[in-house]
């Protein structure tokens, strides 16, 4: 650094990674640590505070003193320089940020603005951990007996129907599907693996679930579920849990009925997907959320990174998970996209229902996000109901069309969900099996048994069949 460099350094003034110091004393090591647990920094001996130059004594031997004290005191050691200013001499430390915590008489210290504190008990545990990844942590006893196997092929199905997962497929062994996917370190499962798959994840991280209460108000209960077993298990049973707790009204357009729901399941569903893969696993809290008649609160254990504003967040960013690999499973599933526009999405769908934004409260260690219900108008009423009812009746309209295609030889009703992807066995009557037999253009195989378990169904290719079509 030339006197040039310096004269200009200074005019910007104190900030979070620039510090002035007269003269050098041992408070000087505290800020050493601070730069070097947070962002570096540069320190400037020889600077009042308000920028004027003062100059310090720096003869060869006081030099190389500051140097070994520095070095001994914190185990590391700064760039140094030497910079005449008007014949007053400035010592100059440039800081590198530290990939591991540096104490200074046994405390750590980090920078807030242009000061100094010492890290309290949570923020050095998030400090040690930020280059720890939970999920590629592993444990020696995590085994395949483990696995819920069904979920795994169930999940490879999915990724290679939408088309994000081709390499692997229904033939591939457990062990090649964990190995390609990234969820296994040194060929033993890892956290990731276990959380994703695991038949119950929660025999080792019993805070890994979330609750799911229905409140009359803060303190009333009325309704408490919790979603446990794997990650996507959670994911389908805390959208389940949450709709039991919401208002649900029908549109009935020719022979299709459409939901419209309090909320728009879309960010619900994102919501959901964001405190599953976005919580800070380390912490042993659980996931919460809580159902109120005119809002619903998502809490998560993981707030925000450093470098991370709520304008960044609702703006255009890239994807940044927490938790990478797990994040990656749930896109191959199609259950998320990977270009940070989740929360887009969540906007756009409750301005879509005629709701206000979400309401979001952080801290370091926590993210809580809100959607509010408010009166709408008469016009946004039909305006929305047309909408989601027309979206809804074309998926609902292609579906068919799978079924019947499907159903040219005899398929039990479990068959014709996994085809679909469909887990609610009421919604799927509701919306196929019952019209497509009122209409029909399926039949039973077993007509004068509608409930037996080995009750089939097929599509009809000729008018003598369709007597056989009833409603169950």
């Amino acid at each position: 650094m030339d006197k040039e460099e310096l004269k200009a350094l200074i005019l910007k003034g104190e900030n979070k990674t620039l510090e002035f110091k007269e003269r050098f004393k041992d408070e000087i090591l505290k800020t050493i640590s601070a730069f070097a647990n947070s962002s570096g920094g540069v320190l400037l001996v020889g600077v009042k505070d308000r920028g004027e130059v003062c100059g310090i004594s720096l003869e060869d031997r006081r030099y190389q003193d500051i140097i070994s004290k520095v070095l001994n005191r914190t185990g590391i050691t700064p760039e140094f320089g030497k910079v005449d200013v008007d014949n007053k001499p400035v010592l100059y430390m440039s800081v590198k940020k530290s990939l591991i915590p540096i104490a200074f008489d046994g405390r750590y210290y980090k920078r807030v603005g242009n000061t100094t504190r010492v890290m309290n008990f949570d923020e050095l545990k998030a400090f040690f951990q930020r280059d720890m990844r939970f999920e590629r942590l592993t444990e020696s006893s995590f085994s395949f007996d483990e696995i819920d196997s069904e979920t795994v092929y169930r999940f490879i199905r999915s990724a290679n129907n939408n088309g994000r997962l081709t390499v692997l497929n229904k033939d591939s062994s457990l062990k090649e599907i964990f190995s390609r996917l990234s969820l296994m370190e040194n060929d033993q499962i890892n956290n990731a693996g276990m959380l994703l798959f695991g038949k119950n994840p929660q025999q080792y991280f019993d805070t890994a679930r979330v609750r799911i209460l229905h409140l009359k108000d803060n303190i009333t209960i009325i309704g408490d579920k919790w979603a446990s077993g794997n990650l996507f298990n959670q994911y389908l049973a805390t959208e389940e849990a949450i709709k039991t707790y919401i208002n649900v009204r029908y549109e009935i357009k020719g022979m299709s009925r459409t939901d419209i729901w309090d909320y728009p399941l879309e960010a619900i569903r994102e919501a959901i997907a964001n405190s599953l893969l976005h919580r800070d696993y380390f912490r042993t809290v659980t996931t919460q959320i809580k159902v109120f008649d005119n809002k619903i609160w998502f809490f998560n254990p993981g707030g925000l990174s450093e470098d991370w504003t709520m304008n960044k967040l609702l703006g255009l960013h890239s994807s940044e998970p927490r938790n990478p690999i797990m994040f990656n499973l749930f896109y191959l599933a199609g259950l998320v996209e990977s270009v940070g526009s989740g929360m887009g999405r969540i906007l756009d769908g409750l301005k879509a229902y005629g709701l206000p934004e979400p309401g979001f409260e952080m801290t370091h260690n926590e993210f809580i996000m809100i959607f509010e219900k408010q009166e709408v108008t008469d016009q946004v009423t039909d305006q929305v109901t047309d909408q989601v009812t027309d979206q809804v009746t074309d998926h609902v309209e292609i579906n068919k069309e799978k079924i019947l295609e499907f159903c040219s030889t005899p398929k039990s009703r479990k068959e014709i969900m996994d085809h679909l992807e469909l887990v609610h066995t009421h919604s799927f009557r509701q919306l196929y099996l019952n019209p497509l037999l009122e209409m029909g253009k399926i039949r039973r195989t077993i007509p004068d048994k509608p409930n037996s378990s080995k009750q089939k169904y097929m599509t009809v290719t000729n008018q003598s069949d369709r007597s056989f079509s009833k409603k169950t």
